[in-house]
Formats: structure tokens, C-alpha cells, sequence
């Protein structure tokens, strides 16, 4: 069993952090590298990218949000429980290197994804600003964090309630007429990645985006990750979760992500039912 040391709710509680130990992945684990959590022996296999590793206290952390019947299960762990199984690190880790300047656009739990990775510019001494948004404050998350990882922090609201009204890319659009911006990694919800993908692609600046969205297995086997990138077929998992953002087919990978949603609604429904009656 991998034990929860810490446990901490988010944006009205639909999205929870998870720090668990899991010593030897917490020492290999590099920013951009994902883990399997199984939470029951008969559960589903769920990969999530890891926010943050403590080599020292032997821990790792997950934030997810609550979406479905496997994500509630999830839920339901409290500190001193155990995930049954914790696979990792898996993936392909980040490609960091000092380039100069680096906008780090994240959007909801992506943000989570995107909290090593700017460390990781940072620390390699580039010039870091970081734009994160949701659609308003309360379900903004990481903020302290994502302020002390980078070195001039935006925040955008869809509603206003906090920070610029507005989107993160009109946010990214304004810094880049303004200053010379030498890569861009952007991880969100898809439509937010194609966004600042198409919007980059006007200024000549190489971006990356991570597809963790689409993983499934994790390991490859399974298929269920597939994704065009530049007319080639790769896998999220084994080949990525990043990619070039200009490469990418975002209107196959959106019509592959909303392929099991009725499925996926049902399922849940199911389980909140046999829940809500016990």
C-alpha cells in the first residue's frame, strides 16, 4: 500500500491533493514524468503527472479532479489510507534547457502538471513568467506555488472574480506583442493548448503541450492513446505526454477524448446512486 501523509481539498472539493509515500519513484521521478494509481485491486488503472516529488520525505504528490466513478473512489482515501497500487515514473521527461525567456500557460488541474516544470525553467536559469486561469477564483489552484516558481506570475479568471478577465491567451497574446519570448509550454484543458498552440504559431515560437488527457494504460499496450503529431501516429504515453504543440491534431484529439463520454456519464451516475442509497 502506498499511504496518503497528506491530504488537502481544492476548489470546493473537486480537486484533491494527494501527497503519498512512494520513496523509490519519488527519487527517479523527473518534471513531466506520470504515475498508474490503482486505488482497490479490482480499480481502474488512472495516470496522473505528478506535481511535486520530496526525495527526502520520500513522497510524491497528485492533484485530480473529481470527473468520474475512479476519481471519486479516489475521494474517498484519507490520510493514513492506501492507494493499492502506484506504478512510475513512466514517460518521458521534460526537455530543460536555458533558452532565455519562457511563458509556462496553465489552465485548471493542468496547472498541477505545470508546477515542476517551471521550477525546472527557472532553476536552469531562464527568465520565467507564468500565466495560470480558471474559470473563477474559487476554483483557481497553486498560486502561492506557482508564484515562487516562476518569476512574474499572471492570473486569469474566465468571470473576473480574480486577476484579468478573461482567457489565458489573450493574456499570452499581450506578452508576446510586447517582448520576445523564446518558448512557450502550456498545459490545460485541450481547446486551451490548441489555442496557444495556433496563437504561437503566428509569432515563430516553439511551444510544448502535454496530452496527458488521453492516456489510459500508460505503458502502451492498450492503444488508447493515440495521437497524430505532424501525419505520424504516436503514443501519449510512451512517446510523450509532450509534444510540440504545432504538430499536433487537436481536432482528432478531441473527437478521441469525447469518444466514451455517454459511457463514462452512466458509469458515475451508477456509482453516486448505489452511494447516495448506502
Amino acid at each position: 500500500m502506498f499511504k496518503i501523509v497528506k491530504r488537502e481539498e481544492m476548489a470546493e472539493g473537486t480537486i484533491i491533493l494527494n501527497e503519498l509515500e512512494a520513496p523509490r519513484i519519488a527519487q527517479k521521478a523527473q518534471p513531466g514524468q506520470f504515475v498508474i494509481l490503482k486505488a482497490t485491486e479490482n480499480g481502474e488503472r488512472i495516470p496522473l503527472t505528478m506535481a511535486e516529488t520530496d526525495p527526502q520525505k520520500g513522497t510524491i504528490t497528485v492533484i485530480y479532479m473529481v470527473v468520474g466513478k475512479s476519481t471519486a473512489l479516489f475521494k474517498e482515501l484519507r490520510v493514513g489510507d492506501g492507494y493499492q497500487d502506484v506504478i512510475g515514473p513512466l514517460g518521458r521527461a521534460t526537455h530543460v534547457e536555458k533558452v532565455g525567456r519562457v511563458v509556462c500557460v496553465g489552465g485548471g488541474t493542468g496547472v498541477a502538471v505545470l508546477h515542476p516544470i517551471t521550477r525546472a525553467m527557472k532553476a536552469a536559469g531562464n527568465h520565467v513568467i507564468c500565466i495560470i486561469g480558471a474559470r473563477s477564483k474559487d476554483l483557481l489552484i497553486l498560486e502561492d506555488r506557482m508564484a515562487a516558481a516562476s518569476h512574474d506570475l499572471r492570473v486569469c479568471t474566465d468571470d473576473g472574480s480574480y486577476g484579468r478577465k478573461g482567457f489565458v491567451t489573450e493574456e499570452l497574446k499581450d506578452i508576446l506583442d510586447s517582448q520576445k519570448v523564446d518558448q512557450v509550454v502550456a498545459i490545460g484543458p485541450v481547446p486551451m493548448m490548441k489555442f496557444v498552440s495556433k496563437i504561437t504559431a503566428d509569432y515563430n515560437v516553439p511551444t510544448l503541450v502535454s496530452l496527458n488527457p488521453i492516456m489510459v494504460d500508460g505503458t502502451g499496450m492498450c492503444g488508447g492513446c493515440r495521437v497524430s503529431v505532424g501525419g505520424e501516429t504516436k503514443f501519449a504515453c510512451v512517446d510523450g505526454p509532450e509534444f510540440d504543440g504545432h504538430r499536433v491534431d487537436y481536432d482528432e484529439l478531441m473527437l478521441r477524448l469525447n469518444a466514451y463520454c455517454e459511457e463514462e456519464r452512466e458509469c458515475f451516475e451508477d456509482y453516486c446512486t448505489i452511494r447516495d442509497a448506502q
